[in-house]
């Protein structure tokens, strides 16, 4: 009987699944057979991930093809109804136990290989156009362009936050981008070798945009590098989040990269440090050591943050 009631629920969440209609996972975030393995992203280094990953991939299915298909066979073909006999003795072979420990060892090494060589490129932050230091705090990132004279806080947008109070009435899938959306995204460069230096504020946090196959934490009193280059064809918005678990309120930090031409990026930079300029001389610019206030219904966070920060509008995002 519950057999049965297995066997008819797997034919019914088959028939769902190939019911499903093409482009559900764009209509609906999170769903759809596109979720189920990694992106391949918009950039050369996260392609370069997933190709190795792939490769990986098929490796392991051939040799649990092989390893299962043996001891299927076996099982088949040497049971007690056919007349096989266990060995008692469990005499050994030499030969075969050295096949199965070198085949192993070549395997291994040429996994290694390609393994390394994507390792060694994801590190090498070196002839980068552009460095950005990264500052995880609770509950939110902090940019500051490096000799640019641009320097602001990213938080969850307000219409997110708004929704995700308790008892807000507020239906949440009327709002855009759910807890995927922030005030201020970072902005770059397309075609541009970005450098990250990633810190954290208080606690440990993580970096993550999956489009860019960059994941690194955010570690107090440390500076951790990462890179990235979008392709030139491929201007836009692209979405991330803390990928630590650091606190209550982690599920609330969202990252969003808005990727615009040079000649876009050149423009919004130098109006933004211009506004950043104009506001710290007018003495408009935040206290130091004071990041902007916590979004309703959250704790504001014990930051070490050293800057003044004064959100530029021309960052400001859906």
């Amino acid at each position: 009987m519950i057999r049965d009631k297995l066997a008819r629920f797997a034919l019914g969440a088959a028939a769902a699944a190939l019911a499903l209609p093409a482009g559900a996972d764009e209509s609906y975030p999170g769903s759809g057979w596109s979720q189920l393995n990694m992106p391949r992203g918009v950039t050369d280094i996260s392609r370069k991930i997933y190709d190795l990953h792939m490769t990986i991939f098929w490796v392991c299915v051939g040799i649990g093809v092989v390893v299962f298909g043996v001891m299927i066979w076996s099982i088949v073909h040497f049971r007690k109804s056919k007349g096989a006999v266990a060995d008692v003795n469990l005499v050994h072979n030499t030969k075969v136990e050295v096949v199965w420990t070198i085949i192993p060892c070549i395997i291994l090494i040429a996994m290694a290989v390609p393994a390394a060589r994507v390792l060694v490129e994801i590190e090498d932050t070196t002839r980068s156009g552009l460095t950005i230091k990264v500052t995880g705090f609770q509950w939110g990132w902090q940019y500051d362009y490096l000799d640019q004279g641009v320097l602001y806080y990213s938080r969850l947008d307000r219409a997110s936050d708004a929704a995700r109070q308790l008892m807000s009435g507020i239906d949440v899938t009327t709002v855009p981008h759910y807890l995927l959306n922030v005030d201020h995204p970072l902005v770059v460069p397309v075609d541009t070798k970005v450098r990250l230096l990633i810190t954290g504020a208080d606690v440990i946090h993580s970096w993550w945009v999956s489009d860019f196959g960059v994941k690194k934490d955010a570690i107090p009193g440390f500076i951790n590098e990462a890179w990235f280059k979008v392709d030139a064809d491929k201007p836009g918005i692209y979405r991330g989040q803390c990928a630590e678990l650091c606190g209550r309120d982690h599920g609330f930090m969202p990252i969003v990269v808005e990727a615009l031409s040079k000649a876009d990026f050149e423009t919004w930079l130098k109006k933004t440090a211009a506004e950043e300029k104009q506001a710290s001389a007018a003495g408009e610019a935040a206290p130091i050591a004071a990041p902007p206030p916590a979004p309703a219904g959250t704790t504001a966070p014990a930051s070490t943050a050293t800057a003044p920060a004064s959100a530029p509008a021309a960052a400001a995002s859906g």
